[in-house]
Formats: C-alpha cells, structure tokens, sequence
C-alpha cells in the first residue's frame, strides 16, 4: 500500500486559515500556529456574537416602546397586553420604529389601547 502525502492539500489548508488570519495583529497574521488558534477563536466569537445581536436588538426595542409608552402615561407590560387584547399584531421592531420616527402615531395606538 502507497504511503500518503498530505503536502499539496497540507498547503491549501494552511493557506485558506492565513487569508482568514489577515489583518490581525503581530504573529497572529504571520505564523500558521498562532493564526490557526485564533481564527478558530475568532469563528466562535462570531458564532456566538450573530445568536447575542438578536437579543440585544431586542432590548433595545423593548426599552425604546417602554419609554415612548411611558411618555403616554402607560407602562410597557400594559400596553403590550391592551395591543394584544385588541388583536393589534405589530412587533416590537416595527414599534420601536414608530416610537422614535413617528411619535403622533405612537401616541394614537396608545390611545385607542387606553379605550379597550
């Protein structure tokens, strides 16, 4: 049975994990070892950054309705509970949009929340 040599695809597996290693900083960007490490870091920073920017919008949005609805002499767990009774489905983006470009409209959706 013929031995393996693993040189050519050796090569493109280094080669492939230094183009994801330019731009680093020092023997990070330069030497296989230290690159091999922290790309592999740097792929599950970013893997775990795309699953936390989903909450922290979130957040944001949450925060942003509480103030606009508290501007409108309401809290947050109310208002959402009066848009759900009413059968008013919008999201919190959308909300939060509205809450900061269009506060006459934000204040109207109080409102008809504050009758029912």
């Amino acid at each position: 049975m013929a031995r393996i040599k693993r040189a050519v695809n050796a090569q493109k597996k280094r080669r492939k994990t230094m183009k994801l290693a330019k731009g680093y900083f020092g023997a990070k960007s330069k030497q296989y070892r230290a690159a091999k490490e922290q790309v592999r870091r740097s792929l599950r920073y970013a893997y775990i950054g795309r699953k936390l920017r989903k909450r922290e919008f979130r957040r944001l949005w949450i925060t942003r309705i509480n103030a606009a609805a508290r501007l409108n002499g309401m809290s947050y767990s109310t208002f959402m509970n009066g848009l759900k009774k009413n059968g008013i489905e919008l999201n919190r983006k959308m909300l939060a949009d509205m809450a900061v470009n269009d506060p006459a409209g934000f204040a109207k959706l109080v409102e008809s929340v504050k009758k029912a």
